[in-house]
């Protein structure tokens, strides 16, 4: 091996150890700094720069997650409901702010519900065109729709990679899409690796043989 691919084969191998670290170094500490604005809640001879002359990264977290939690504590009692649905009929009569509300409200109490129906199901649909198969997340068809459209369709939500937040929504026919045994965090895996990360023998079979022997012809079509 000559030696500049020697050189060439340790820096790469030197990128693939360092690149995934810093990222994640990075989304931590952007993290952990964001949850430290918690701490300007306090009075300030309550935090570590009046008592130990210097800021300890981190205390933010913990007062987040108490936050988090003393919420929800509240909210699962008659008077912390009350207190909510006099909170949100307050944020209705404020036009802007009720229209953007309302709107993270629905998709964070449909991804964080467990009653939810949106994303339990992870699909194969022809995208982005007939010859072609996309995975994509089945979610929720509105009501205003079902009544307008002949046949038997269901939402599907089409992510982008390797940014699963972005993606299309679409209305398909049923009988045009695969039902596959992919849970939904496998399928985001693949989509953030851009299918170059795998299960790994964790996740559960991408197809049933039923599905298996119904992709087979179609892919040939």
């Amino acid at each position: 091996m000559s030696r500049k691919l020697l050189i060439r084969r340790y820096l790469i191998t030197g990128l693939l150890i360092w690149v995934p670290l810093v990222i994640t170094l990075w989304v931590l500490n952007l993290l952990v700094s964001t949850m430290d604005h918690s701490l300007l809640l306090l009075p300030a001879e309550w935090r570590t720069e009046g008592w130990l002359g210097m800021h300890v990264p981190g205390l933010g977290v913990i007062l987040t997650l108490l936050i988090v939690f003393s919420t929800g504590v509240l909210a699962a009692n008659i008077i912390g409901q009350r207190l909510v649905k006099f909170w949100e009929r307050l944020l209705a009569r404020i036009p802007v702010v009720n229209s953007i509300y309302n709107g993270v409200k629905q998709v964070s109490d449909t991804l964080f519900s467990g009653s939810g129906h949106a994303f339990r199901k992870v699909l194969l649909v022809r995208y982005p065109h007939p010859q072609a198969w996309a995975l994509a997340f089945q979610t929720n068809v509105p009501a205003e729709v079902v009544g307008r459209l002949d046949g038997d369709y269901i939402a599907v939500f089409i992510p982008t990679t390797p940014s699963p937040v972005n993606g299309f929504y679409f209305y398909v026919r049923r009988e045009d899409t695969i039902e596959t045994d992919l849970s939904v965090e496998v399928a985001l895996k693949y989509i953030v690796s851009m299918g170059v990360v795998t299960g790994n023998g964790n996740s559960r079979p991408a197809l049933s043989r039923q599905d298996a022997e119904l992709l087979l012809p179609r892919a040939r079509s």
